[in-house]
C-alpha cells in the first residue's frame, strides 16, 4: 500500500513513516498543506493520513480540494484537536476516519488497513483469489492453506495485486507503490519480483497485460 502522510511535526512524521514502512507500507511525506494537496492531486495513493493544523493550507481545505477534484482516496484525519466541532469539520470535508493525538501507531496502522480494504470493496479482512488468501489484519499470505514466505518487496507487490484482484494495475503505479517513487535497480526490478512471485504462487496467477500492467487472477494459482 502507498500512503500519503501530511504532517508538519517532523519527528512525529518520521515516527509514523518508520512504523508504516516496517509494516511494508510505502510512504510519501508532505510537511505542509500546499505540498500535501499537490501530491494528492498528482500521485496515486491507497490512502492519506492528514493533519488538520497544517501550515500554508489547513488540512480541511486540502481535503475539500481533493474531494472537489474527484479524488476518492480514503483519508484519515490526524490532529491534536479533540473538540466535536473539529471532528465535524473533518468529516464534512470528506474524511473517512479520525484519530486524536496522542495515539498508538498500531491503531493507526489497523485503521489504515481497514480503510484501504473497504475502499477496495472487501468488507471482510480475509481476501481470497483462487488458492491464494491474504489476511489484511495480520498481513499473512497463504497458498492452499500454507503460509507463504515472501520478501518485503514481494509482499508489497502481491498485496497491491490481491487488494485489486482481477483488475489490471498500471506498471508505473505498481512500481511507485513498491519503491516509494524509485524505479528500483536491475536486481530488484518489478519484472524480477513478478517472476519470483510466479514461481511461488503459480505462473498463471499473475497475468501480464501488454502495454498496461499486471493482473492477479483466480486461475491456476
Amino acid at each position: 500500500m502507498k500512503i500519503l502522510l501530511v504532517e508538519d511535526d517532523a519527528l512525529l512524521a518520521q515516527e509514523i513513516a518508520s512504523a508504516l514502512r516496517a509494516e511494508n507500507f510505502a510512504v510519501d511525506i508532505a510537511r505542509d498543506g500546499e505540498d500535501g494537496q499537490h501530491l494528492g492531486d498528482t500521485e496515486y495513493y491507497d490512502a492519506a493520513v492528514l493533519d488538520l493544523g497544517l501550515p500554508k493550507i489547513p488540512g480541511a481545505k486540502v481535503l475539500q480540494a481533493w474531494r472537489a477534484g474527484g479524488r476518492s482516496l480514503p483519508v484519515l484525519i490526524l490532529t491534536a484537536r479533540d473538540g466535536w466541532t473539529d471532528k465535524v469539520e473533518g468529516f464534512k470535508a470528506g474524511a473517512d476516519d479520525y484519530l486524536t493525538k496522542p495515539f498508538r501507531v498500531e491503531e493507526l496502522i489497523m485503521r489504515l488497513r481497514a480503510l484501504v480494504r473497504r475502499a477496495a470493496g472487501h468488507a471482510a479482512p480475509r481476501i481470497a483469489c483462487g488458492a491464494l488468501t491474504f489476511d489484511a489484519q495480520t498481513g499473512v499470505f497463504e497458498l492452499n492453506g500454507l503460509p507463504l514466505k515472501l520478501t518485503a518487496l514481494e509482499w508489497r507487490v502481491l498485496e497491491c495485486l490481491i487488494m485489486r484482484k482481477e483488475t489490471v494495475i498500471d506498471r508505473i503505479e505498481l512500481s511507485e507503490t513498491v519503491y516509494e517513487g524509485d524505479a528500483g535497480t536491475d536486481s530488484n526490478s518489478l519484472e524480477v519480483i513478478v517472476a519470483r512471485l510466479r514461481r511461488k504462487i503459480g505462473r498463471d496467477a499473475i497475468e501480464t497485460v501488454r502495454g498496461r500492467g499486471y493482473r492477479l487472477t483466480a486461475g491456476d494459482a
